[in-house]
């Protein structure tokens, strides 16, 4: 990767892992799924009018829309405002990067090596050990929706690489339009009206930053950068900087909420961090190659796999006949 992309990288970071502090002060200003419902139209309203149709179908559209926008936001904020902490749910939501290996293995065949392996069972070993302190200090419930938010990005992950957007802002934009009636949906039935509209008349100016801030900043501005990054370089080597995320939540949560870090938690984070480290950074094992096909011109083999050559910044070329990774809609 480029310097300016490694810095990219980094930034998206930053502005992610500071985001669980801003969740952590948006939810003593809204319900839950309510404040998701809002980042999402914040997020969509009026950009949507600006940066033009849609670049890929809308089945893709929709589905990281529910995945992402639906059940990984609204699982994370729901996770929290039961007492999952900041600093742990940045920790935490990184398993995202043993979900994605997994997800991705199954759906693009993206076959995860020994030492991989060896990293998922350490991440896990660390999910583990954060749950224990979880138990013995706050409740377990917001930590369990916090892991199944993980999931629901890993999903949402590979979603993304087989939609292959070619305009990371158009992406996420139109990508944010869908979460929101559901959010809404969900808010009335499950958090009442009564709350939703009282949490609306009480708005303040907090309110509003933390809005524009997770609509804006971490939303548009960072969701669209990791998609840039994923269209232009192999997952594998822009994951690892989601291992910097928990490093700016824990520190920003110690340092603007007070959150105290017990050993228990300093060693799920070693094991975490690790275990994703070894899944994301270890090379990944590819079918070997097709042998030469009788009577083919010059005996060339075909090619083993619909991968680009790493840091080529090109889609994958598919086989004639086979799926399309990106229609245009």
């Amino acid at each position: 990767m480029r310097p300016a992309h490694i810095a990219l990288a980094a930034l998206v970071a930053a502005v992610w892992g500071v985001n669980f502090v801003v969740i952590e002060i948006g939810l003593d200003h809204f319900p839950p799924l309510l404040f998701s419902a809002l980042r999402f139209l914040v997020a969509a309203l009026p950009a949507v009018f600006l940066v033009g149709r849609p670049k890929v179908a809308w089945k893709w559209i929709v589905a990281v829309g529910l995945a992402l926008g639906v059940a990984k936001f609204g699982l994370l904020f729901t996770g929290m405002d039961l007492g999952a902490p900041a600093g742990l749910s940045s920790l935490v939501l990184q398993a995202q990067a043993v979900f994605t290996a997994l997800f991705a293995f199954a759906a693009l065949g993206e076959r995860p090596g020994r030492a991989a392996v060896l990293g998922m069972g350490v991440a896990l070993a660390g999910i583990g050990v954060a749950a224990v302190d979880e138990g013995a200090s706050g409740p377990v419930t917001g930590f369990v929706l916090v892991i199944a938010a993980a999931a629901c990005w890993g999903v949402s992950n590979v979603l993304t690489r087989r939609a292959a957007p070619p305009d990371p802002l158009n992406w996420m934009v139109w990508v944010s339009t869908v979460p929101v009636l559901p959010l809404l949906a969900l808010s009335l039935l499950l958090e009442g009206p009564e709350r939703d509209l009282a949490a609306l008349r009480a708005l303040d100016w907090t309110g509003v930053g933390v809005i524009l801030y997770v609509a804006w900043v971490t939303t548009v501005f960072g969701f669209g950068a990791w998609g840039w990054l994923l269209r232009r370089h192999p997952a594998s080597s822009v994951a690892p900087f989601s291992l910097l995320v928990p490093v700016f939540g824990m520190s920003s949560a110690a340092l603007f909420l007070g959150e105290s870090v017990t050993p228990l938690r300093w060693l799920a984070a070693a094991l975490l961090v690790g275990g994703v480290a070894l899944t994301t950074l270890a090379p990944r094992r590819t079918p070997p190659a097709a042998p030469p096909r009788p009577g083919a011109s010059g005996n060339r083999p075909e090619p083993a796999t619909a991968t680009p050559a790493p840091g080529s910044g090109r889609p994958p070329v598919r086989p004639a006949g086979g799926p399309a990774g990106r229609t245009n809609g």
